[in-house]
């Protein structure tokens, strides 16, 4: 029943809709890819917190959030995500190695 309620995908007469559905693929694969990527710096950041909490290095979390960083504001930027998710993010993975910091200090 799953197949027959699936609507088949008309094609597009117009020159116009067809460059518009060319664009509309390109532009899906390459938002995609940024939020992919977006995806993978956070979950780098945390892993390595995760592993300084446990007894790993104290640097490394520190390191990789400076590159998230930028990759977190660029996909913003961009319209991928919104501004208020980015900073969202960005704040809590820096109170994260903030607090991280402080108890490795005291």
């Amino acid at each position: 029943m799953a197949t027959a309620s699936k609507a088949k995908k008309k094609t597009v007469r117009l020159a116009s809709g067809r460059k518009r559905v060319r664009q509309d693929e390109k532009i899906n694969a390459a938002n995609t890819a940024l939020r992919s990527k977006f995806r993978t710096v956070v979950k780098n950041v945390q892993k390595a917190l995760d592993k300084a909490a446990a007894g790993g290095d104290k640097a490394a979390p520190a390191t990789l959030f400076k590159h998230a960083q930028s990759v977190i504001d660029s996909v913003a930027d961009k319209g991928i995500f919104h501004k208020n998710k980015a900073a969202r993010h960005k704040s809590r993975l820096a109170a994260k190695i903030k607090a991280l910091s402080a108890s490795a200090a005291a």
